[in-house]
């Protein structure tokens, strides 16, 4: 049955709002202002979710997306809205989450920071493959589900050298033995172009795997490394060339050249962490004898620009590839007051405390789930400055409650537009006692 909804906002995950029957609904790939031709997918007691059938009236916002499967593929929400209203919404969104969950005000919710760049920006893709009746589909999931949308060789949103090494993949995808036991292939590219492959294997042939790797890799123009993963991350193996990978961040003028590996973590906008570096850099003082803890610090990305210019730092990483990413990079910049270790960032605070450490700033940038566990336990370090950088402003607005009931009180936060065309965002708080 398909029903007509009046397209109010768009809410925190991309969908568009409206009222249906009394009842909030919600709708994927509609804009505020659409009257909207959908279909209920989802009922609950208090909302429903509905699938968009027809725009009976588009509203003024749209533009055309670029994308030839936009729509179809979940990689993406918001292609259908310039620029502008994409900040303008996500600024909403993420004041809105913020007071409703931690009573933060606008007072001290900074402008949105626009990204440099609106497409070409991901320098890290996950590939999804399925191999049907002898033929490859290559792309990603549909929204909501594991089937795969084969995309053209050509993603709007990834950097111009992942694309130039789309049809490369493609083809390698039909010389490979078992080719329905390759599930997923990544792709991560630095800054100057060097592209990277990380084969997921599920079969069983493995040393045929890396003979046929090896013999089509001198034929590879547009990738420079290969590795197999063959279950979790300490499976991977490195079968040809070269995986480590680089990008750049500035140190108050001072540029600086940061290293991190296929297996690693670095962020997937390169121009918008430079931004994001920058506003961590304003938070730390110059001097010397400053001791700072970054948590979740990966290969450094945070850590390497403070030691530059703050003193003592402190690196906890779960991932053993960013941990020794990241003392790679503090040999190669001769920081010699730097300390990485590989841990659990809860355990290790944990440990800290009872041993009774003290930290003038404490930088955390958690993954999407946030740090509800060091919301708790931070402030007996008792930081003068915690800089809390998050992907997820639902997680963060938790985490910021936690913080409040403990003494400390926010008092600015930023939003940071890490990732255009989707509803996805960054943002950078600064919390002091109160």
């Amino acid at each position: 049955m398909i029903r007509t909804l009046q397209i109010d906002k768009l809410a925190f995950g991309g969908e568009g709002f409206g009222h249906l029957d009394g009842k909030a609904c919600f709708v994927p790939f509609t804009a505020p202002g659409d009257l909207a031709g959908i279909r209920v997918v989802q009922e609950k007691s208090s909302y429903c979710r509905g699938e968009l059938k027809s725009l009976i009236t588009p509203s003024a916002e749209r533009v055309m997306p670029p994308c030839p499967v936009f729509g179809m593929c979940g990689g993406c929400d918001w292609q259908f809205l310039p620029p502008d209203r994409q900040l303008w919404w996500k600024g909403e969104i993420f004041a809105e989450l913020l007071w409703r969950n931690a009573r933060i005000g606008r007072d001290v919710i900074l402008p949105i920071i626009p990204a440099p760049t609106q497409y070409g920006y991901r320098a890290r893709i996950q590939l999804k493959i399925r191999y049907v009746k002898g033929a490859i589909q290559m792309g990603f999931y549909r929204s909501g589900s594991h089937y795969v949308v084969n995309i053209p060789d050509h993603c709007p949103l990834a950097h111009s050298a992942i694309n130039k090494a789309l049809p490369e993949i493609r083809h390698m995808l039909q010389t490979l033995p078992e080719p329905d036991k390759i599930p997923q292939v990544d792709l991560v590219t630095g800054e100057d172009g060097q592209t990277v492959a990380t084969v997921h294997y599920i079969g069983s042939r493995h040393d045929e795997l890396r003979r046929v790797l090896r013999d089509l890799f001198p034929s590879l123009v547009n990738i420079h490394g290969i590795l197999v993963q063959s279950g979790r991350k300490n499976t991977m193996e490195s079968i040809c060339g070269n995986h480590s990978l680089t990008y750049g961040v500035n140190a108050k003028g001072e540029e600086l050249t940061l290293t991190f590996s296929a297996g690693g973590f670095s962020q997937v906008n390169y121009e918008a962490n430079r931004l994001l570096v920058a506003l961590a850099l304003e938070e730390a003082t110059t001097a010397t004898r400053q001791n700072i803890l970054d948590l979740y610090c990966g290969n450094g990305n945070f850590s390497i620009p403070l030691a530059r210019k703050c003193g003592s730092v402190l690196g906890v990483e779960d991932n053993s590839v960013s941990v020794r990413d990241a003392c790679r990079n503090a040999s190669q910049h001769g920081l010699y007051a730097t300390d990485f270790r590989q841990g659990d960032a809860v355990e290790a605070v944990q440990q800290l405390i009872v041993q009774g450490k003290r930290f003038d700033l404490v930088i955390l940038d958690p993954p999407r789930v946030g740090g509800a566990g060091l919301a708790k336990l931070l402030p007996e370090l008792r930081p003068a400055t915690i800089v809390y950088v998050s992907c997820d402003p639902a997680t963060l607005a938790r985490d910021l409650a936690l913080l409040q009931k403990s003494g400390y009180l926010v008092t600015k936060t930023r939003p940071v537009d890490m990732f255009p065309q989707t509803y996805h965002m960054e943002s950078i708080t600064v919390l002091k006692p109160a």
